[in-house]
Parts: C-alpha cells; structure tokens; sequence
C-alpha cells in the first residue's frame, strides 16, 4: 500500500511539474511576441517620425540621434526575435521527445491489443461461449464466468479507446511541431531582414557621424545650450513645486514647503496612484523617448552629456498630451519660448506635462485617466513634436520609466 502511495505521489509531482514547465514556457512565449510585436511598432513610428522631420529643416545632429534611436530599437528586435528562436528551438526537441515516447507506447499498445485479438478469434464462437457457462459446476461459478467475459469485453474497448487517444495525442503533437518550425523559419526570415535593415541604418549613421565629427565643437556647444534651456525649465518646475506646496500647506495650517499636507481623501489617492507603478499608460497615444531620465552621454557627441528630471516623448504631429491617472490640476503655467505646461495633483504626486500648444483644461478642474490635457507643440529647433513628461513626489523628482508602463 505505501509503494503505491508512493508511485502515485512521484506520477503526480511530475505531472506537476511538467504542466508548470509547459505553462511558464507558454508564458515566455506571449511575452516575447508580445515585446517584439511592441518594437516592431516602435520602429515603424520612428521611421514615420524621421520621415515626417527630414521633410523639414533640421540639424545633422538631430538626424543622427534620430536614426541612433532607429538603430538601438532595431537591435532589441533582433535580441528578442532571437529569444523567441531559441525558445522554439527547445518546444521543437521536446515535442519531438514526446513524440518518439508516444510512438513507442503506441506499438506497445497495438501490440499488446494483437495479442488480446488474437485470443479473442481463438475462442470468438458463441458456442465455445456457451459451453464456457454451461459448464460450471454452480450458479455462482457461472455468474463470476459471466462477469470475467463482460470484463474481457469492456477491456479490449478500453484497450481500443486509449489507441484512438494516442494516435489523436500524436497527430496534434505532429501538427503542434509543424506549426512550431513553420515559426521559427518565419522568425529567421525576419532576423535576416532586419539585419539587413540594420546594417543599412549603420551605414548612413556612420556617414552623419562622420559630418558631425568636423564640427563636433560646433554641436558641443549647440549640445550646451540645449542642456542650458532644460535646466531653467527644471528650476522653473522645481521653484513651482515648492509654491504649490507652501499654498496647500498654509491653508491646512502647516509650513512645510518639501511636503504635502494630505487631507484623508488625498493620502487615498495618492495610495492608489503608488499602486499602479510600473502600470501607467504612456501620456500620448504613440510614441517613442528620445531623451531619458538622469544623466547619460551623448550617443555621438562624446564630449557631452545630456540630464533631465524627466523624458522627451516624440510622438506624431497633431497629437494630444493626456492624464496617465485621475487628479486635480494644480497648475497651467506658460513656459518661456511660448509653450505651456500643465501639472496635476495626485494627492502628494504630481504629474507635469510640458510643451503644450494649448490646454483642454482649466486650473483647479478634476481630471480622469486618460483625459486630454492639451495639444503638443512642434519644436522648432528639431521640427519634432514632443512632449517633455516629468513626475515628483512631493519636491522628488521621479524617473517615469519606473512608473510608465514599458517606457
């Protein structure tokens, strides 16, 4: 009895653990189409953006951070399309595993259903059936005699059953592994298109890069001044954040200008914002970062870096900024250079959206996820439309990539 116990603990530890297997690769495979269905949206709208902004005057040095936006989401394709590949590759050899243990036991079941056939002719006539009941020796020999052949019966059809079952379980997993290597070749297709792509995009990057190299001091300093307008914009928010602090503060009666004073209905919301991190949608429809949160070198001029207390979003002409949460605005404010900015209160976070053209809303108004806020201004320096997105908690500067769904 604890030898069977034991056999059927081990059978249902590994089914166990072979379901979970299958389900967890199942999973890796959604999200890696998922993720590269994702980047292959990226790059088609960031091939219409360099499109639509080639028509218009630019610099050299925008069209190479461009195309080095182009370049680096073209690799994650092919990081990820290689992944799916390999992941493939290990469904393909287990299936064909599985295939091979389900055709022997397939044989063995045939086999052993021969056999049973086999006696079964021997002794098919209903007379030897007969003779078979009429002699037993008594009435209960007789019945357990009539028991056994119903036994014998309703085995060979159980028998016939599981080779039905088999034979369905191989042809799927054929079928299953068809379909898996007809994948892969597509994905291989693809990888070696967007190679190809790749190395295109590399060559005319390299061509611009070597333009920029004979001015560099040139675009360092145009570098310069880019970094000098973004630090007046974050001073300019900061200095506003404080404000907004001190004006809610005083009228609950505190005078602390780092940190909201929170009513019970806002330390709700604020709660409920924080449990969407990671989760947030994108604060325009489509787009794509061309500049990132905190400090990073510049990705063609060496010399220079680049910092922001949030990210630049290009995203399409005509294109809205919207609430990535319910809120209150706090703020609408004009930016120098004749743009305008919105901020909105979640509790003690704030969200900013800046560069707008015009603004949807008005001071003091209670907003809904995913609300339109304003249209996005064109910038005239680089011709692209683009929305400068910042987060704080309180006077904390938040990087929104944590807090942004896939930024």
């Amino acid at each position: 009895m604890k030898i069977r116990v034991l056999l059927r603990h081990i059978f249902f530890t590994g089914f166990l653990l072979l379901s979970l297997q299958g389900f967890s690769q199942e999973k890796n495979r959604e999200e890696l189409e998922q993720r590269r269905l994702e980047l292959q949206e990226e790059i088609k709208r960031i091939n219409s953006l360099r499109t639509s902004n080639l028509k218009k005057e630019k610099s050299i040095l925008t069209e190479v951070e461009d195309l080095d936006q182009q370049i680096r989401t073209t690799e994650n394709l092919i990081r990820v399309t290689n992944q799916q590949a390999n992941l493939l590759t290990r469904e393909i050899n287990t299936n064909q595993n599985k295939i091979g243990e389900l055709r022997k036991e397939l044989e063995q079941l045939k086999e052993d259903y021969s056999k049973m056939i086999r006696r079964s002719y021997k002794s098919k006539s209903q007379q030897s059936r007969i003779m078979f009941l009429l002699s037993s020796e008594n009435f209960l020999q007789a019945y357990k005699r009539l028991q056994y052949m119903k036994q014998y019966a309703n085995y060979r059809h159980d028998q016939g059953e599981e080779i039905k079952i088999r034979t369905e379980e191989l042809q799927k997993l054929n079928q299953s592994l068809a379909e898996q290597k007809k994948t892969k070749d597509q994905l291989i297709v693809e990888n070696r298109e967007t190679r190809a792509q790749l190395e295109k995009s590399k060559k005319e990057q390299q061509g611009l890069i070597a333009e920029v190299r004979k001015k560099e001091g040139q675009f360092a300093s145009q570098l310069r001044k880019k970094q000098q307008e973004i630090n007046a914009i974050d001073r300019e928010i900061e200095r506003i954040i404080e404000e907004a602090i001190a004006a809610n503060n005083k009228a609950e009666g505190s005078t602390s200008r780092s940190v909201f004073k929170l009513t019970p209905e806002a330390k709700a919301l604020a709660a409920d914002f924080e449990k969407n991190k990671g989760q947030l949608p994108w604060p325009v429809r489509t787009g794509t970062v061309v500049l990132r949160f905190g400090t990073q070198p510049h990705p063609i001029v060496k010399t220079a870096t680049m910092n922001s207390n949030g990210v630049r979003i290009a995203t399409d002409p005509d294109s809205k900024a919207r609430a990535v949460f319910g809120g209150t605005v706090s703020e609408i404010i004009a930016v120098r250079g004749s743009s305008l900015m919105v901020m909105v209160r979640h509790g003690d976070y704030i969200t900013i959206y800046n560069h707008l053209e015009s603004v949807d809303v008005r001071k003091g108004q209670q907003v809904s996820l995913g609300q339109d806020l304003g249209d996005i201004a064109i910038n005239k320096t680089d011709g692209r439309t683009t929305l400068y997105f910042v987060m704080y908690k309180n006077n904390q500067k938040l990087n929104p990539e944590e807090w942004i769904y896939q930024m």
